[in-house]
């Protein structure tokens, strides 16, 4: 296994370091980078995942090379296409795109198939999910009659917090809104449909869009395991959580421990950060059918 790559320090304008992503200036694009670090409700864990950086870029491009039709953020991702400057550092190899330059649309779009997490958690206060009122009788994992669409605020610091369509309207502006409602459904039934054949159940997802010269352009990460919900449908059942190819199995461990969600957190014992790399390699090999490059 090698090593993880928590932090990147290159010799170009660093723009922003997110939670997993560390992203450059090159003038005419931005150099993302994906490092190997790994959050859990909202505190960036020590140590990292190996590889992961590496899983989630190449899901996304595997993703955006599947929905072609849709434009999207990636000026190139062939490490050897790369500007000569960026190439002298191979360990960005695989885990690195030069993307376009966009204005960010401050809203998440977030298409739910399934009720859980905070969606399930609204549904049982008040029988609805960002607005939406939805039929009686559900519980966990609940598959909806069809997928909703509930946007949420971008914070800076702290979680999201979902909003009806409604304020998502006031905010970007309501033809905008409605434009990126209908992508986002689309884009989520159509990637659960191939998820599907390949085992997976994509239970909800966020996207993340941009304006470059009044286009929307696909940006960010795209239905990775950080992004999304990916249970394996063999173990699916209603009624209860199904064991899950992303970092559920690192907040179920934090939460075995009796932390109190503030910084800092418990250090990943070697076991958790293995089994972790393990599932985000399963979802990778399960949904492209080729190993890691």
């Amino acid at each position: 296994m090698t090593a993880a790559v928590t932090q990147t320090s290159l010799p170009f304008p660093l723009t922003r370091r997110g939670k997993v992503r560390d992203v450059y200036d090159l003038g005419h694009t931005y150099l993302f980078v994906a490092t190997d670090r790994i959050s859990a409700f909202d505190v960036v864990l020590s140590p990292g995942v190996p590889d992961k950086g590496r899983i989630l870029t190449q899901i996304s491009n595997f993703w955006f090379n599947r929905f072609k039709n849709v434009e999207n953020h990636v000026v190139e991702s062939d490490f050897e296409k790369f500007p000569a400057a960026v190439k002298e550092h191979q360990g960005l190899r695989g885990r690195s795109v030069l993307v376009k330059k966009c204005e960010v649309v401050p809203v998440e779009c977030v298409a739910r198939g399934y009720l859980v997490g905070s969606g399930l958690k609204e549904y049982q206060q008040n029988g609805e999910v960002c607005g939406i009122k939805l039929e009686p009788g559900l519980t966990t994992a609940s598959k909806l009659p069809q997928p909703i669409f509930t946007p949420a605020t971008k914070e800076e610091s702290g979680h999201d917090q979902n909003i009806p369509f409604d304020r998502m309207s006031q905010i970007v502006g309501a033809d905008l809104a409605k434009k990126l409602r209908d992508l986002t459904l689309k884009l989520y039934s159509e990637a659960a449909g191939y998820a599907r054949t390949r085992g997976i159940i994509i239970a909800d997802t966020k996207f993340e869009f941009g304006l470059k010269d009044g286009r929307i352009i696909w940006i960010d990460e795209v239905l990775t395991p950080d992004s999304s919900r990916f249970w394996p449908a063999d173990q699916y059942a209603v009624g209860k959580n199904p064991p899950s190819y992303d970092k559920q199995f690192v907040r179920d461990w934090l939460e075995s421990t009796g932390w109190d969600k503030n910084p800092p957190a418990p250090e990943l014992p070697a076991d958790v950060v293995a089994k972790t790399r393990e599932k985000y390699l399963e979802a990778y090999r399960q949904l492209t059918g080729v190993e890691l490059r």
